[in-house]
């Protein structure tokens, strides 16, 4: 069963680049550390040896799971992005209906999220709760902490 993951062209760049870095310049680095640890005699009680193992082994799965991601990639169709409701890619500017202070957000796919950068998942309770409306639209978001309650005021893609 494949797992669909979206990603913009930024991110799609961003993942290769992440592998390149892991098969090119990590891996080689823990097979020199492989190898000085075997070179120091007894395997069954070295501990660097089983350390530089383990890390093999942990550096392997993440580039075998990158490399998953990267194979079930979609790249979004940033032609195709309409700023009339809300949807991924859309940077949406938003009131708070109870403190009156001004947010703005973009809806990225989970992977390219980062909340000092103002991208929040499309599968944070508040994308989920945002997509599909539109421009002057009132809205109800369930969170964890309680509901918030949203104007948008614009929705653009930038």
């Amino acid at each position: 069963m494949s797992n669909v993951t979206y990603l913009t062209r930024e991110g799609f760049e961003k993942l290769k680049a992440e592998i390149y870095e892991l098969e090119t310049i990590q891996r080689p680095q823990i097979s020199r550390q492989i190898a000085e640890a075997r070179d120091k005699g007894d395997l069954s009680e070295n501990a660097e040896y089983d350390a530089a193992k383990e890390a093999q082994g942990l550096l392997e799965m993440k580039i075998s799971e990158l490399n998953a991601i990267l194979r079930n990639a979609r790249l979004v169709d940033e032609s195709k992005i309409d700023t009339s409701s809300v949807q991924l890619m859309n940077t949406v500017h938003l009131k708070n209906l109870k403190t009156n202070t001004e947010l703005q957000y973009t809806i990225v796919p989970e992977r390219e999220a980062n909340l000092k950068e103002k991208k929040i998942s499309v599968d944070t309770p508040i994308a989920k709760g945002l997509m599909g409306h539109k421009k002057g639209d009132r809205v109800s978001v369930n969170v964890p902490a309680g509901t918030l309650q949203f104007e948008i005021l614009n929705i653009t893609f930038e």
